[in-house]
């Protein structure tokens, strides 16, 4: 069985329809952008649809398990800096 480190942050960013359209799709590349140069170990994952389109845009970050709704990319930026 091979081995694979595990980030110590990942950020999932649903980009279905409705979540691209208000933003999603947008805060994924700011994320993915943000994770490159970052020095953490952060992870950026894009899904499809977490079927919670009435809050649309819709991220979740671990560790913690703290879902975002309606965010801007100012808040998602800002968690992704906290430190733990």
């Amino acid at each position: 069985m091979g081995k694979f480190t595990v980030p110590d942050k990942v950020l999932f960013v649903c980009t279905g329809s409705k979540c691209a359209k208000r933003g999603g799709k947008s805060m994924y590349k700011t994320a993915e952008k943000f994770a490159k140069y970052s020095k953490e170990d952060i992870e950026v994952i894009r899904i499809e649809c977490t079927d919670r389109c009435d809050w649309a845009p819709v991220c979740t970050f671990s560790p913690g398990n703290i879902w975002l709704k309606e965010y801007s990319e100012k808040d998602v930026l800002k968690l992704l800096l906290a430190k733990d």
